[in-house]
């Protein structure tokens, strides 16, 4: 578990406004994966109830969440059953895994009507940005501020590197795990100043020149929203049969190829 103190109130704000958009329900059944209290926070502040916080952090003892319940699970291998939960979220964590996208098809398979995850974007800006050393490709800072044990990949003290992600690569993703049917995705974005900067001893003209670009940035992020630094995605599971593909139907209970479609097609 990260010390999510760090977070800023930009990054939390946007946090909260996006999660309370995506779930109105607030009896809706939620899992946290790689949780902490910033997600404890969040989700009591918007009003969930029923809420399980999941985590690799072994200094935990089980009841730092209360009043929602902490299970100590590793995302690549959750231990629950297909749709047990409404909805599986994950926030600023999935760059911790030691493979995020079977993490992020973990969470899919585990929930019921969709999953939410805020992430870093992989835009061209950001690439700059790491260039010029304004943010990290390792997050050591993170190992750094949990006593150099924790904060790393699998929570461990080893940094690890952090993954960014396009729209383009997580429809393709959940596309090839579950194929048979329509998916919808949404997405949100925001902006806040790189993190980094606020943190390193070294860094006045660092913060000098980010603080002169403010402006601009503001300009060119109504222009451009989707190179902003905060980034949000929403992916909505299929209703069955609704959404089947014409290519599939539903027989015997269950998915099956619908020949009498592809006759009418093929020679």
């Amino acid at each position: 578990m990260e010390n999510n103190s760090m977070m800023s109130d930009v990054r939390i704000s946007f946090y909260k406004k996006t999660i309370a958009k995506w779930i109105p329900d607030k009896d809706a059944s939620i899992l946290v994966v790689g949780g902490g209290v910033t997600d404890q926070s969040v989700l009591l502040d918007v009003g969930y109830k029923n809420v399980v916080i999941s985590n690799l952090d072994t200094r935990l003892k089980g009841d730092e969440f209360t009043p929602y319940k902490w299970s100590f699970q590793k995302a690549e291998q959750l231990d629950f059953k297909d749709g047990e939960f409404d909805f599986v979220i994950v926030h600023a964590a999935l760059h911790h895994c030691e493979s995020p996208h079977r993490a992020l098809l973990e969470m899919y398979r585990v929930s019921k009507i969709g999953i939410i995850a805020f992430e870093s974007r992989d835009s061209w800006l950001m690439k700059i940005v790491e260039t010029m050393g304004l943010t990290q490709s390792y997050e050591h800072v993170a190992v750094y501020y949990n006593d150099g044990k924790f904060g790393g990949v699998n929570n461990t003290e080893i940094p690890n590197y952090i993954y960014r992600w396009t729209e383009r690569e997580i429809e393709k993703t959940v596309n090839t795990y579950a194929p048979y049917a329509r998916h919808r995705f949404y997405y949100q974005y925001g902006s806040d100043i790189p993190f980094q900067v606020s943190v390193e001893k070294k860094a006045l003209l660092k913060s000098i020149f980010v603080s002169s670009v403010k402006p601009i940035h503001k300009v060119f992020s109504l222009l451009f929203p989707k190179q902003q630094n905060l980034f949000a995605f929403y992916v909505e599971k299929p209703k069955i049969p609704d959404d089947l593909y014409p290519w599939i139907q539903v027989k015997d209970e269950k998915l099956k190829f619908n020949y009498a479609w592809a006759k009418e097609i093929y020679k």
